[in-house]
């Protein structure tokens, strides 16, 4: 318990990309069709729109894959102090939000980028954590 107690504002943090990412990647699943439409509605007038279901799926998967490694991270803190997998978490979690900055950018929907960047904020800050253990 002491382990979580040295760390708990990393697991905190955790915890938030944990729960960002696999809900999306659940709602993804959950919706896909929904979100496909909406997505490739969203994307109609950039040089995305032929690519929306492949990026889709590229999304889904780093953000499951984004959010399980964070979920690690969390065991980890607890299990030995160590941070290796919340790191490769994180990373990936800054990476995943650099790509939807980035299609939303491309969408010139800067509303919808702000957003991205208010949940960019906390991940690179734990990243900063992270990496100054």
């Amino acid at each position: 318990m002491n382990n979580l107690h040295e760390n708990i504002t990393e697991v905190l943090l955790l915890i938030f990309l944990i729960i960002t990412f696999l809900q999306s990647g659940f709602d993804k699943v959950a919706d896909w069709k929904g979100n496909l439409s909406w997505l490739k509605g969203h994307f109609s007038a950039t040089p995305l729109k032929n690519t929306v279901p492949l990026l889709l799926g590229i999304i889904l998967v780093i953000e499951v894959i984004a959010g399980a490694l964070c979920g690690f991270g969390v065991v980890q803190f607890i299990i030995d102090g160590k941070s290796s997998m919340a790191i490769y978490g994180t990373i990936l979690s800054c990476i995943t939000l650099l790509f939807l900055l980035f299609g939303q950018r491309i969408a010139k929907d800067y509303e919808g980028a702000k957003t991205i960047v208010i949940y960019f904020m906390p991940a690179i800050f734990l990243l900063y954590l992270l990496a100054n253990k």
